[in-house]
């Protein structure tokens, strides 16, 4: 069969309108949601790591805790932890939604816990809309107990 003199083949005006922006939009929406979810276990690595470098370098006594935990240890392990979601860097920002003030690091010493509690606000604006019924925090929390410090084993009578 030969084509008509002046005729050219082309592409079809279905995918080029409709397909590939749809397309787009899909492969944008994927990106977000691997991004979230790269997010959640971003947070339960960090919340694993401000627990236990709460537990391991915290102090028992008040006098010791009001002059050294809270303004020099907690700072220093919310700045790691906001490092290590990524922000300050706007390209990690945008991926994985967050949003002002940032991440957050709170403890509360208890009788036999530490609840250390890992905060991290996200944008409502997930794609290029908002969503209103979506919580705009995500929050893991981690139980530490109180341990004292290791003393040196002795076996009795000796």
């Amino acid at each position: 069969m030969t084509r008509a003199r002046g005729a050219r083949s082309g592409q079809a005006t279905t995918e080029v309108v409709l397909l590939i922006p749809l397309f787009i939009f899909f492969m944008f929406a994927f990106v977000k949601i691997f991004g979230l979810l790269i997010l959640i276990q971003r947070m339960e690595i960090a919340s694993y790591y401000a627990a236990r470098r709460w537990q391991l370098e915290s102090h028992r006594n008040v006098a010791i805790q009001q002059s050294f935990d809270m303004p020099t240890l907690l700072p220093d392990i919310q700045s790691k932890v906001q490092n290590y979601l990524g922000w300050g860097n706007p390209e990690f920002q945008n991926l994985f939604a967050l949003a002002d003030p940032g991440p957050m690091v709170s403890v509360q010493p208890t009788e036999v816990w530490n609840v250390v509690t890992l905060t991290v606000p996200i944008s409502e604006t997930l794609l290029f809309f908002k969503f209103k019924p979506l919580n705009t925090t995500m929050t893991v929390t981690k139980y530490v107990p109180n341990r004292d410090r290791p003393i040196l084993f002795k076996l009795p009578g000796s």
